[in-house]
């Protein structure tokens, strides 16, 4: 930080020929730094304060277990019986093993016992019998706690189906791989309504931003189970109302990120990735790009030289308008744009005047060379986050709904097919929508599976894990 820390920031009048430029000043310095002797740096010794144990929550029950003294040992040496003046209590955490329970639906039948009801069987007949409870899955023992528990574990938790099944089998179900993925696969069919009002909802924002990663699949039509495949995200929607969106596709084209968008008008946001350049030319569309993708590159250019003296200089510089970004950050959208062209312009105009000059200095195959490439290829998308408040400096919000999927594929490493990819996808969109809505996801599930069965059409809306707040799922849950 002292190296490269923040130096004047000062940018350099169009009009004044005689001011330095901001860029050849750092650099400057820099160079004199680094060629002075070697900076040793003393960590002084400490003393390390034991932290207090936090207290555990009061919302766990509690189960006191009394230790007292025996008849003889409250017998005092006086001859008298001690008398009780008070208690010590300390609070241990105990793990109880989950445990399931069958739940017997038993429908009352009744009959007329004062006729047969020959005549008029099927019209009013003498023998009733009450309905069976709507469910998500029709004639499945599954229960909606029991499906929304084994799809967190998967879809949230990373737990494969295979490690579930050793799990009920060790409290004593029986329940298979194959049965746990038919019931997601079942699911996913009752959710489509909902995730196309979801993927609605997804447009219905100010920004969109897009972003892929691989996964394989086993048994897509005329292709080798080894071939690489892709799960799109995007993440959009609504102010406060975020929507996260999975994509499986076998392909990496441009033509998934439009059918994601559809007609969508606003701004976009993603990587370098030749597959999104037909958004600079769509009609209606703002096309961003992400400055944490060109801070990476000058960061490996920095850590493979050891005077990587530019390399630093333009993280340093990045990092001016990362902080510029933090300090404002509870703006509303207006009111960030203004403070953008006051605060971040100056320095990504004179950043990128000095790109320009670097891309005759520096050597087009190496590590800075290609960083000084990517971002100036980059420049007219990159600037975009001057001109509307809501665009963000980075993708990495979508980075970062991509790594739950991620951590599964670690675990899982394959999709069975194109329809339990395709079902992933659908689940994987619900479940990442519930989390960033701050939701719980098991409870969110829950409700959006006992509640599904019976809602209309023009009810759906309200099942959007955006449009549930944790107020309704707790007074849902209580009542049980």
């Amino acid at each position: 930080d002292q190296l490269f820390g923040r130096k004047s920031e000062k940018t350099r009048p169009d009009n004044d020929p005689n001011q330095p430029s901001l860029f050849d000043e750092l650099e400057e310095t820099c160079k004199e730094e680094l060629d002075s002797e070697e900076v040793t740096t003393v960590v002084h010794s400490h003393t390390r304060t034991r932290g207090h144990r936090k207290p555990l929550p009061d919302s766990l029950p509690r189960r006191d277990v009394i230790h007292d003294l025996s008849d003889e040992e409250k017998q005092c040496a006086c001859g008298h019986v001690m008398e009780k003046i008070g208690e010590e209590v300390s609070e241990k955490l105990h793990y109880i093993p989950a445990t399931v329970e069958v739940e017997r639906h038993i429908r009352c039948k009744y009959a007329c016992k004062h006729c047969e009801g020959t005549e008029s069987e099927g019209i009013h007949p003498t023998v009733k019998i009450a309905a069976p409870e709507p469910a998500l899955i029709p004639k499945s023992f599954a229960t909606a706690g029991l499906l929304a528990w084994i799809l967190t574990a998967k879809f949230d938790d990373a737990m494969p189906f295979y490690r579930q099944e050793k799990q009920f089998s060790r409290i004593g179900v029986e329940l298979s791989r194959t049965t746990m993925c038919r019931w997601a696969q079942q699911v996913y069919a009752q959710l489509v309504p909902l995730l196309e009002i979801m993927k609605t909802y997804l447009r219905a924002g100010p920004l969109i931003g897009l972003d892929e990663t691989t996964v394989q699949v086993h048994g897509e039509q005329g292709r080798e189970d080894t071939s690489t495949s892709y799960m799109w995200v995007a993440r959009g929607g609504p102010p406060e109302k975020t929507i996260l969106w999975f994509q499986y596709d076998p392909g990496r084209s441009g033509r998934v990120a439009e059918s994601i968008i559809g007609d969508y008008q606003g701004n976009v946001q993603t990587d370098g990735y030749a597959g999104y350049n037909f958004l600079d030319s769509r009609e209606g569309i703002r096309h961003a790009a992400c400055w944490a993708h060109v801070r990476r590159k000058f960061d490996e250019a920095a850590r493979a030289a050891k005077k990587a003296v530019s390399a630093k200089m333009a993280l340093n510089i990045i990092g001016k308008l990362y902080r510029i970004e933090d300090e404002i950050r509870d703006m509303d959208a207006a009111a960030r744009q203004n403070a953008r062209q006051e605060k971040s312009r100056p320095v990504a105009e004179e950043f990128f005047m000095w790109l320009e000059k670097k891309t005759l200095e520096v050597n087009p195959e190496s590590l800075m060379g290609k960083a000084v490439s990517y971002a100036f290829k980059q420049k007219t998308r990159l600037l975009q986050f001057l001109n509307d408040g809501h665009i963000l400096l980075d993708n990495n919000l979508v980075e970062n709904a991509i790594r739950p999927f991620v951590v599964g594929r670690k675990n899982w490493l394959f999709s069975g097919s194109p329809e339990g990819a395709e079902a992933s996808a659908g689940l994987y969109s619900l479940v990442e929508t519930a989390k960033a809505a701050d939701l719980d996801p098991y409870w969110c599930l829950r409700y959006i599976f006992e509640k599904l069965p019976t809602a209309s059409e023009s009810k759906l809306v309200n099942l959007l894990p955006c449009n549930i707040s944790r107020d309704t799922l707790f007074e849902h849950f209580i009542k049980e």
